[in-house]
């Protein structure tokens, strides 16, 4: 697809794109915010909304680059110097496996 195409060559020319799910993810988490109030009928303030906010976006950002980090250590270790390296989608991506294959293994949630 196009979108794999684009991100071999902003990566070739070392650009960082925040992967979608990341840069999407405000306006979903907000959502929920406001499903929680209307639950316990609650009205919060923009400060608490923002601080909430800023809260969960820093750690899902810090985790992804993490994860960032941990593939690019396993890729330059490794013997695929032929392929193109991890980019921040796939670390994105493999955390969000890893938290399923969590969930999976814990509630023994088998298809």
């Amino acid at each position: 697809p196009l979108t794999a195409v684009a991100d071999e060559v902003l990566h070739e020319k070392g650009i960082v794109v925040l992967p979608d799910i990341l840069a999407n993810a405000g306006g979903v988490v907000v959502s929920y915010f406001e499903w929680v109030q209307n639950l316990e009928n609650q009205q919060w303030s923009l400060k608490k909304v923002e601080s909430l906010l800023n809260e969960k976006m820093c750690r899902a950002v810090d985790e992804v680059v993490d994860t960032y980090g941990e593939l690019s250590g396993r890729y330059a270790a490794g013997d695929n110097k032929n392929m193109p390296g991890p980019m921040l989608r796939d670390a994105a991506l493999v955390l969000a496996i890893k938290r399923i294959a969590k969930v999976v293994l814990q509630r023994d949630i088998w298809p």
